[in-house]
């Protein structure tokens, strides 16, 4: 006796749309079904096959770079990436991963492009499959001290001294961090154009995301948890009113041309 629809439907619901040996059985299974209901759902496991894909294709172009480092004989290849460069507040973060040659995180890209749900839920899969993956983090006093620029610098190597294996090579987005032995190569955009830059701007956000939720809690009035301490309409607001806390940066504080009480 045939399945019912509702029993198919109930199948196809179950299926994750990166699971391609699932997706195949599931149209070959039933593309012969000649009822409309059951046809509507071996098109949309087709669909989703054409757009797994798809997305195999754009991770395998953002391995470029990675291929040429193992061609070149590296094997602990590492991306590097920060978050938090340009807010009003809190810390700026690093965050470096070395991903597995074999590596496939569907969804994975630049951070910014991505949902924080998005964001949440890539994390855990790289912490999870990365050979490697660790963070930095410098507060807003030493970025007041040495300039973003250098606190960035400070932050990469940070994240690079917590991994457990040391990288052979460093994918970094954009930088050449000084005082590192290691070879490095900039990519400008590099957050979009490598896996392991890309993946290394998830840990990096998701950490300072879950700092700024944190310090929400201490200086609610700021609403960091909203908008992360960038200068937002609301942001600003809350500096006229109520001036400074502690984790503002005050050269930038100063840059942005307000005019900051102290809070109390």
């Amino acid at each position: 006796m045939a399945e019912t629809t509702a029993a198919i439907a109930e199948r196809w619901k179950n299926i994750s749309r990166t699971d391609e040996a699932g997706l195949i059985h599931f149209a070959e299974q039933f593309g012969s079904d000649g009822r409309t209901a059951v046809r509507k759902l071996v098109q949309s496991a087709e669909r989703a096959l054409r757009q797994l894909e798809k997305e195999k294709k754009r991770l395998e172009e953002m391995r470029c770079f990675e291929r040429k480092c193992e061609e070149d004989g590296y094997t602990l290849i590492c991306g590097i990436d920060e978050a938090g460069r340009g807010p009003l507040a809190g810390p700026v973060v690093a965050g470096a991963v070395i991903l597995p040659d074999d590596c496939m995180i569907f969804g994975l890209n630049d951070s910014k492009k991505l949902t924080a749900g998005k964001r949440v839920e890539l994390y855990e899969e790289i912490m999870e499959k990365a050979v490697a993956a660790g963070y930095g983090i410098v507060g807003p006093q030493r970025i007041d001290e040495i300039n973003i620029l250098q606190a960035d610098y400070e932050a990469m190597c940070e994240a690079i001294g917590t991994l457990r294996v040391m990288p052979q090579i460093l994918l970094n987005d954009a930088v050449t961090i000084p005082q590192v032995l290691i070879p490095q190569i900039p990519i400008v955009h590099g957050d979009a154009r490598s896996l392991s830059i890309a993946a290394a701007s998830v840990i990096a956000k998701v950490t300072r995301d879950r700092l700024m939720v944190e310090y929400d809690a201490v200086y609610p009035e700021y609403g960091f948890a909203k908008h992360k301490g960038y200068g937002t309409a609301e942001h600003y607001a809350a500096l006229r009113k109520y001036g400074p806390c502690p984790i503002h940066r005050r050269t930038f504080l100063k840059s942005s041309g307000g005019s900051w009480g102290e809070s109390s």
